[in-house]
């Protein structure tokens, strides 16, 4: 008989966790995002350079990294769904590090094709650099729970069925929050499959596009810069060039010297727009009232000068001043900077030809590019813009001549901050001005609804979802 106690196995030597720059780089843009209410696209460019110069990123590295950020902001609607029917508390209760984690690893196995062991695996490992031991083995029990179903299977089981609740099934489906849906969905009009098409297109990474700015750089010089397998045409625009995935637009001459910049087509097509209306009369003094960062001023910089006009370009905020300046910089013809409130202008009135006013908004119009502020946006922000949006476009004409015309646009296809702003300021205010109509100054671009004001969409036109309304001053 052996009285002698059974041998305990040997514990298993502790193992550090193995630190893996992709996902760390990731991790840290995210904690930017939410920490710091920063955007994406202005924190993951530094975080890359630094990668490829201490860590020896590769392209493949960058562009993973890249997925991995810009993915997870735009499903986190849908990912946070999933990720609390398979935890056993309120998501508030979740640390937000903890949250990130998880939701970088839901993307990974919902949204990629990386292997779900990688995944789970890879996920795991940043939880423990990150996290700690401890709350690596919840993530772990977490993202284990998430595999046993595919996007679709987790869709079918958190997003209430369209038929019952048509606008929360397409919030968490497409991951936008409702009040954005519902109010895309009036925006838009028509019915189910529009607005899915919107929202669908909402989650796609868009194309970089670059402009020529005309007399300083072409289309053609930017294509043969960039090969013919890297770059097409502007669908609309005549000075827009599209880079492919993968395009690097800062290793490109004519962008370095600031003659071509990156700009959306649908911002192209509203300065080039408000070029082209008729006037009787003088056309030698243009203003951008609301100039910062500057694409939008160097391409109408870029015009005037061809026509001997000159350009004022003003922006309130001196650090956007400053971008503006270094958009124009080399300009052939005359133009000026300055910091200026556009509400408490210092020219005098009727003092311009042509004005362009883009005014702050929710940028509800742009949330391809900027998936973040898609959560961050709250109903109460749109009311919140329409005093400045009204003052804004009250002293743009105020600012232009008799006979002048008047760009209002904005990055916004919210109702309140589009045509209901232009008729409020109509009728109260007391300027005397008429409609434009926008659309034969947008030629070749269809689909542009009864007029007379333009409202470009992303699954339409390939575009931010830019308005644009044009007025001529009558008296």
């Amino acid at each position: 008989m052996n009285d002698q106690a059974p041998r305990k196995r040997p514990a298993k030597p502790y193992r550090r966790p193995k630190k893996d720059p992709v996902r760390m780089l990731a991790f840290e843009a995210l904690r930017a995002v939410d920490e710091r209410d920063a955007y994406a696209n202005l924190v993951l460019p530094p975080l890359l350079r630094k990668a490829r110069e201490k860590e020896g990123f590769e392209t493949r590295d960058a562009a993973l990294a890249t997925e991995l950020v810009y993915g997870t902001l735009r499903r986190q609607g849908t990912y946070d769904a999933i990720i609390a029917s398979c935890v056993d508390r309120p998501l508030r209760e979740v640390d937000p590090p903890v949250l990130d984690v998880l939701s970088l690893g839901a993307h990974q196995l919902l949204g990629t094709r990386i292997p779900s062991h990688a995944a789970v695996s890879a996920s795991v490992e940043l939880a423990r650099v990150v996290l700690g031991d401890g709350r690596a083995k919840f993530v772990n029990a977490v993202l284990r729970k998430i595999t046993a179903h595919d996007l679709d299977g987790w869709l079918e089981r958190v997003a209430p069925p369209y038929e019952d609740d048509p606008e929360a099934h397409l919030a968490i489906v497409h991951s936008h929050p409702r009040w954005i849906v519902s109010a895309l969905w009036d925006a838009l009009g028509g019915g189910r499959a529009g607005i899915e098409d919107l929202l669908e297109a909402d989650n796609e990474r868009p194309e970089v596009t670059l402009v020529a700015r005309p007399g300083r750089s072409t289309p053609e010089e930017l294509l043969a810069a960039v090969g013919e397998d890297s770059g097409l045409p502007g669908r609309w625009s005549p000075y827009a060039v599209r880079l492919a995935e993968g395009g690097e637009p800062g290793a490109l001459e004519a962008v370095r010297e600031g003659r071509a910049g990156v700009q959306d087509e649908g911002s192209q097509l509203v300065a080039l727009a408000l070029a082209e209306v008729p006037l009787d009369g003088p056309d030698e003094r243009w203003l951008d009232g609301c100039a910062g960062p500057g694409g939008k001023a160097a391409l109408l910089g870029a015009l005037a000068a061809q026509r001997g006009a000159a350009l004022l370009a003003s922006e309130k905020q001196p650090h956007r001043a400053r971008l503006v300046e270094r958009a124009l910089a080399g300009n052939p013809g005359p133009y000026q900077v300055i910091a200026a409130d556009g509400t408490r202008p210092p020219w005098r009135e009727g003092s311009f030809d042509r004005v362009l006013v883009d005014v702050p908004c929710t940028g509800l119009g742009a949330l391809r590019r900027r998936p973040e502020a898609r959560w961050r946006r709250r109903p109460e922000d749109v009311p919140g813009f329409a005093p400045l949006q009204r003052d804004l476009l009250r002293e743009a004409l105020r600012a232009v001549r008799v006979g002048g015309v008047v760009g209002y646009a904005t990055c916004s296809p919210h109702p309140a901050e589009t045509k209901a702003v232009v008729d409020d300021v109509l009728k109260r205010e007391g300027v005397s001005a008429e409609w434009i109509d926008a659309r034969p100054y947008m030629q070749g671009v269809p689909v542009l609804g009864d007029g007379p004001d333009v409202q470009l969409w992303p699954h339409l036109h390939g575009t931010d979802a830019m308005y644009l309304a044009l007025l001529r001053r009558t008296a």
